[in-house]
């Protein structure tokens, strides 16, 4: 039965156009072509990402985040609680009215008191601006190499400035070194994010998250053993044009350079409007959607390649939508918050900051991509 599955997944008619087999795209006469067993390197890879990293962020970012003096805020701990830890941990993090009252009879706090503790405990879980700013440290350094690399791989294809040569020859093109390892290494890297994104700074938009790692991996899969590598290497260096913008950003958010997040974040704005809503759905998808079937008749790969870009294309336009909206209160000159974020949240009761010897407000905390706050410094 699994012979069976496994001879039916990889069945021509699925993933490659009429009349060809994968024996065409057996290596002959010195020219290589993109195979599925090559993809099994990446999982050793993505671990080895994931160890490069915890070193990175060791001796990289955090002498990097001392540097630019990145400061995290002090919190306040709950004192330890059995009964409120308890619900805490196996009822909800925010009980409700109902819940706050019965608390505060079976610990003997006031319901003022149970709701301050919830508000530190929740505190106590977000992140710390230190984990913030390694992350979007790692991420920026990775997206920029591999934007340069990618640049690097397909600025002097022919493909690269006219896009019907993508299809010219299909699928019997060969690959060369620098594609497959540009190959390698993405996927490599988008599951190194899906293996840490349960450890990694959780945001608003986490099933997102997921969904595009997912489809990520998916399409950067697919496109390499049914060798649309041509439209593959376009696609991989496109979103990477302005993810390290992005993570730039948060860098200088969390170090307090409120200028400097501003003005990338409105220069990573216009990349992003411009890549991911003009040219990859006028150029790139028209370029994989009415192209190939100049070619040959839409087959099961084909609908299937496509579909998962439509997948990614709604995401952005998701994110280009919050990203707007931000841009629309920065430009207002009002209060601007990531639509994402997760806020981190202050003490309500007369004088317990002061005495506590923090002495000024508590300034927001937020958990997601930086976004540009006039009143406040600004965290992610």
């Amino acid at each position: 039965m699994l012979q069976t599955l496994y001879d039916y997944f990889w069945w021509e008619r699925l993933w490659l156009p009429v009349n060809l087999t994968w024996a065409d795209l057996e290596d002959r006469d010195g020219r290589v072509y993109a195979k599925a067993s090559d993809l099994y390197v990446t999982l050793p890879l993505a671990l080895l990402f994931l160890i490069i990293r915890y070193f990175f962020e060791l001796y990289v970012a955090t002498p990097l985040a001392a540097l630019l003096n990145v400061k995290e805020k002090t919190r306040l701990r709950a004192p330890p609680n059995p009964t409120l830890e308890h619900f805490y941990l196996t009822s909800g993090k925010q009980p409700k009215q109902v819940g706050v009252e019965l608390l505060s009879r079976q610990s003997g706090l006031s319901g003022r008191q149970v709701e301050r503790w919830f508000r530190r405990r929740r505190n106590q879980d977000r992140p710390s601006l230190l984990k913030k700013f390694r992350e979007a440290s790692w991420r920026f350094t990775f997206y920029l190499i591999a934007f340069i690399a990618g640049m690097a791989v397909i600025i002097d294809k022919p493909w690269f400035f006219d896009l019907k040569k993508v299809w010219e020859g299909y699928p019997i093109q060969s690959t060369i070194p620098s594609q497959y390892w540009y190959y390698m290494i993405e996927l490599s890297f988008y599951w190194s994010l899906l293996f840490s994104i349960a450890s990694d700074v959780k945001r608003k938009d986490f099933k997102e998250q997921i969904i595009h790692h997912v489809a990520t991996i998916i399409l950067i899969s697919f496109s390499w053993f049914a060798n649309y590598i041509r439209a593959g290497t376009l696609i991989m260096a496109l979103h990477d044009s302005s993810d390290y913008l992005l993570e730039s950003a948060k860098m200088f958010n969390y170090a307090g350079w409120k200028n400097t997040c501003n003005n990338i974040f409105i220069i990573f704005a216009i990349v992003f409007i411009i890549t991911r809503l003009v040219i990859l759905p006028f150029w790139i998808l028209h370029c994989t959607v009415v192209y190939p079937l100049e070619l040959y008749p839409a087959f099961f790969g084909y609908y299937f390649f496509n579909s998962m870009m439509g997948v990614l294309q709604l995401l952005h336009i998701f994110w280009a939508y919050l990203i707007l909206r931000m841009a629309y209160k920065f430009i207002t000159g009002k209060l601007v918050e990531d639509e994402r974020s997760d806020r981190e949240e202050t003490e309500s009761s007369e004088g317990e900051e002061a005495a506590a010897g923090g002495g000024a407000k508590s300034r927001p905390l937020a958990n997601g991509h930086p976004i540009l706050n006039n009143n406040h410094r600004k965290n992610d």
